[in-house]
């Protein structure tokens, strides 16, 4: 049968994530993401345990506070390859010309603010944990009510889409009918208005004399779209951890994106709590950490990104391990937390190349924070 093990030798759980042999730690090898084939090894040591690392395949943090431009036309690139760019952008008071990206679909994560996305198809109003995701070609812009900071994905090789839900069927995480469509609101208004048009990542600029977002009706199945974290119902199990699969929101060729929304952790004393060891040998992984209390790291807080490129292992940092030992021991007495935690994790099937703004941004240490007793890190 697809997906009885082949081979088991040694001391190891016949449940994966359940019942570690005492004095291990269970580390997930796995292919294709958390999508594929997988072995678990049952170590006496935690693979993170380094002294150090050095070199290209050291994982990183980015505290996207030290970004100090605003208002720029198109969002600062911290990551990207091939078939999608992460980038950040900070919205003061919004610019007076409109975009049209031509290389690829917007995805904007609202971190920061409240505003409105003016579009063609009619305004969408946003509110921090709102996805917005702006179909290729899409005339808008983003019009802040209040100082904006998002997270900017372009996808560049497909659409976004929704991912195949399985066996839980397609209402599960959160039912397509929540998204929310913009109601057409044309703007009838004389003047010089302009459009930029990104194509192969050069600018054109379009001058109309009249308002590019005219549109008075529409119809069809591309459109802007909206939905909040807070509209998330997440998939849980009280008696096995989820891999981040689970919690698959949007896909695009070369990556998925995930959301951690809040959840009770489990309740079986036996059962792992925290992201099991990992090394992910086919995807580069990306989170932004945008609200809670973050039950696998330290010294991170909200608005920082990690990027933790394939080859290397990652899993929970030893004052994580601290902590999960805290909640097994109120799982024992029937008491169950929650993690109480927002975050966008990008899983990228082909290597991330930093930016150029990338580096100033860089937390030095923390690729050591994993290390024991020097958690967190400095910077």
């Amino acid at each position: 049968m697809q997906g009885v093990p082949q081979w088991v030798r040694g001391v190891a759980s016949r449940q994966a994530h359940v019942g570690l042999p005492p004095g291990t730690v269970e580390e997930e090898h796995g292919r294709s993401g958390f999508y594929g084939p997988a072995s678990h090894l049952y170590r006496l040591h935690p693979p993170t345990d380094w002294i150090d690392v050095e070199g290209p395949a050291a994982h990183h943090a980015y505290d996207t506070h030290r970004l100090t431009s605003t208002d720029d036309l198109w969002p600062t690139p911290l990551l990207g390859n091939e078939q999608v760019s992460i980038g950040w952008q900070r919205c003061q008071h919004g610019r007076d010309e409109l975009l049209r990206d031509a290389d690829g679909d917007l995805l904007y994560f609202v971190h920061a603010g409240t505003g409105r996305l003016r579009t063609e198809y009619g305004p969408l109003d946003y509110r921090p944990g709102d996805y917005l995701v702006v179909p290729r070609g899409t005339t808008h812009r983003v019009e802040p009510a209040a100082p904006t900071e998002l997270l900017v994905v372009e996808a560049r090789g497909s659409r976004f889409e929704l991912p195949d839900r399985g066996l839980l069927g397609r209402h599960a995480l959160f039912d397509p009918a929540m998204l929310e469509v913009p109601e057409a609101e044309a703007i009838d208004e004389e003047g010089t208005f302009t459009v930029v048009v990104k194509r192969q990542g050069q600018d054109t600029r379009v001058t109309y004399p009249f308002h590019p977002c005219d549109v008075v009706g529409w119809k069809g199945d591309v459109a802007p779209m909206r939905i909040n974290v807070d509209d998330f119902r997440p998939v849980t199990s009280a008696r096995y951890h989820l891999p981040p699969s689970a919690h698959s929101t949007f896909v695009a060729d070369g990556f998925v994106i995930c959301t951690f929304a809040p959840r009770p952790l489990e309740e079986d004393p036996d059962a792992l709590r925290l992201p099991f060891f990992h090394r992910n040998v086919d995807y580069d992984e990306v989170i932004l950490y945008h609200r809670g209390e973050f039950f696998s790291r330290a010294g991170i807080s909200e608005g920082m990104l990690t990027w933790h490129p394939y080859g290397l292992h990652h899993g929970p940092q030893p004052g994580a391990r601290q902590r999960d030992a805290a909640a097994a021991a109120a799982a024992s007495t029937g008491e169950r937390r929650m993690a109480d935690e927002v975050a966008v994790m990008i899983d990228t099937r082909h290597p991330l190349v930093p930016g150029e703004a990338a580096g100033d941004l860089d937390v030095d240490g923390y690729s050591r924070s994993w290390a024991p007793g020097s958690y967190p890190p400095e910077g």
